[in-house]
C-alpha cells in the first residue's frame, strides 16, 4: 500500500473515530450538541435538521425513529452511492445527472418540510 493511501485511510479512521465518540459520548455525556445555524438564524428547518438525531438512532438500529428525524438521508445516501460509482468508472454525464437530482431533492425537501401542509418532513422532538 503506497504511503498516500496509508495516510487517507489514518485520516478517515481517526475522523470515524472522533465522530463515533462525539455521538456516542460527548452527547449523552453532556446533552451540548451542534445547534442548526440556519434554524437559529431563520426559525426554519433546514434539509439537514434531524441528521445528528437521525445517524443517533441508526447507530441504536433504530431505522424508524431516524426516518422520523430525517427521511432526506434515506434518499440521498443510496444516491450518493450512485454518484460515487459513476464519478470513479468516469461516467460523467450520469455522475451530473445524479448530482443535480440530488441538489434539487436537497432543495425541495429544505423547502417542503416548512409548509405546513408538509409538517411530517419536519424533524420529530428528539432528545437533543
Amino acid at each position: 500500500m503506497n504511503p498516500k493511501r496509508r495516510s487517507s485511510l489514518i485520516w478517515g479512521a481517526s475522523l470515524g473515530v472522533a465522530g463515533l465518540l462525539y455521538l456516542k459520548v460527548w452527547l449523552p455525556l453532556t446533552h451540548i450538541g451542534i445547534p442548526c445555524p440556519f434554524r437559529e438564524l431563520t426559525g426554519l428547518y433546514c434539509p439537514g435538521c434531524g441528521a445528528t438525531r437521525a445517524i443517533l438512532s441508526l447507530l441504536d438500529l433504530d431505522v424508524h425513529q431516524a426516518y422520523r428525524y430525517n427521511p432526506l438521508i434515506f434518499i440521498l445516501l443510496p444516491l450518493f452511492a450512485l454518484y460515487f460509482i459513476a464519478h470513479k468508472k468516469r461516467l460523467r454525464i450520469m455522475s451530473n445527472g445524479v448530482m443535480a437530482v440530488m441538489l434539487i431533492l436537497t432543495l425541495a425537501f429544505g423547502l417542503l418540510r416548512n409548509i405546513p401542509a408538509y409538517a411530517w418532513l419536519a424533524p420529530a422532538a428528539g432528545q437533543f
